[in-house]
């Protein structure tokens, strides 16, 4: 958590022109831009911390179906291969964690989505807000993630 919440942080560095957002249109490239970012964030964390090589993302996949390749792939982009000889990963896992990830983007306002809607009431950046509340997603009374 503590890779996540740097890296999404020092997105501030890179993208400090949405610091005053001025119409729907730059709020919208933001919000494209991270939710974009996550999964590679999320990925790149998850194998730094298992001491595994980078998975980069491979833009001809889908959102969901990238990422699990993130995750999973060895290095040049091979994936396991499974008893039944495929070497892919099966839509039923990609169907599965869609419906995971709607499920956690909609489930109301906890202590994570509070602390995101507190620190942006600030006028803070917005990836900051967000880097604030993968903190208190981080905390043991709220996943302990």
């Amino acid at each position: 958590m503590a890779i996540m919440n740097s890296a999404v942080a020092a997105l501030t560095v890179f993208y400090g022109d949405h610091i005053e957002i001025q119409n729907d249109e730059e709020a919208l490239e933001m919000a494209a831009r991270i939710i974009a970012k996550m999964p590679t964030i999320a990925a790149f964390s998850y194998r730094h911390s298992m001491g595994i090589p980078f998975i980069y993302p491979d833009v001809n996949r889908s959102f969901t179906e990238n990422f699990l390749y993130m995750m999973r792939a060895y290095p040049g982009g091979v994936m396991k291969i499974g008893n039944d000889g495929e070497n892919t990963i099966s839509p039923v896992e990609v169907k599965a964690l869609d419906a995971i990830f709607s499920l956690h983007a909609d489930h109301e306002q906890n202590a994570s989505t509070t602390t995101v809607r507190n620190v942006a009431s600030t006028n803070a950046h917005p990836y900051v807000a967000i880097s604030s509340g993968i903190s208190a997603l981080w905390g043991s009374a709220h996943g302990g993630a």
